[in-house]
């Protein structure tokens, strides 16, 4: 799947006007999107080679979840639970709660606000069936049973999620105002291509990436190419290391243009942090 002049082309999974179930998965290049087969009911047991494809889905950096505006809902449930059962936690942030094992004295229970779902009895009774019987444990927040066993257990990944609903030319329009009100959602048609730009709008947002344009010395800067960053690795030194590996060793000094630099252009070091489609020029050890 790749955007070209405002058109999504999407590589070996073609829309077709009926029901079908992938069964194997295709990916393509510039967003590597895998196409994934179905997920079923009983998939994280391993039902329909559930369990391959669920754990394919824990390396990702955002799941679309496609459902069909035409049939219930509920589908939309059953493969959130089916995810949930393999560890994967959608449009969630790790629990703010700090665990931590000791070789002795006993369970430690602290908290810094109002616990309604969390007590001592509650956490050693968790504990212990984790054979936990040593340890400190302070909640930052509201915490859950839930999200306490997420920690003990810590094979859990947080991912962010968006559900695309498909085939929106088939339904009223009082009916897509009630899919309006879900949470995390797009609705779009493959078929008329309809809102497919939106839907590339909302998975950069989710994604939260940053686009860093390079300018050669003497040169306009190219924004046809631009280096894209995590958003929790902007530095000029991550900038660096995402071009190429042996840069750090040549650099002097960077120039910054754009909403990170306090002058155009200002001068900065290797931890100046960038913002999206700020624009640098790597200036190199004579």
């Amino acid at each position: 799947m790749f955007r070209n002049n405002s058109t999504i082309y999407v590589l070996k999974s073609q829309p077709v006007p009926f029901s079908v179930l992938t069964l194997g998965c295709s990916s393509c290049f510039c967003w590597q999107l895998l196409d994934l087969p179905g997920i079923i009911e009983g998939a994280k047991d391993g039902k329909g080679r559930g369990r391959q494809v669920i754990s394919t889905s824990r390396t990702c950096n955002i799941i679309l979840i496609v459902l069909d505006a035409i049939k219930p809902i509920t589908h939309k449930r059953l493969i959130e639970k089916e995810l949930e059962g393999f560890g994967i936690r959608l449009n969630k942030e790790p629990p703010n709660l700090t665990f931590r094992r000791k070789d002795k004295g006993g369970i430690n229970f602290t908290s810094t606000v109002t616990n309604t779902h969390l007590d001592l009895e509650t956490v050693k009774a968790i504990c212990s069936e984790y054979r936990i019987h040593n340890a400190d444990i302070n909640l930052k927040y509201d915490a859950t049973a839930d999200d306490l066993i997420d920690v003990i257990e810590g094979s859990r990944v947080y991912i962010p999620c968006i559900y695309v609903v498909n085939k929106i030319d088939q339904i009223t329009l009082e009916e897509l105002e009630i899919l309006d009100k879900l949470p995390h959602y797009c609705p779009i048609s493959a078929h008329l291509e309809w809102n497919l730009d939106g839907l590339l709008d909302k998975i950069w947002e989710y994604l939260n990436l940053t686009r860093i344009y390079t300018k050669p010395k003497g040169m306009n800067p190219d924004y046809d190419d631009p280096v894209i960053l995590s958003s929790k690795t902007t530095t000029v030194e991550d900038f660096c290391n995402q071009i190429h590996k042996d840069m750090l060793k040549q650099f002097k000094y960077a120039l910054v243009w754009g909403s990170s630099a306090k002058h155009k252009p200002q001068r900065v070091g290797k931890e100046h942090e960038l913002e999206d489609e700020d624009v640098v020029q790597i200036i190199k050890k004579v």
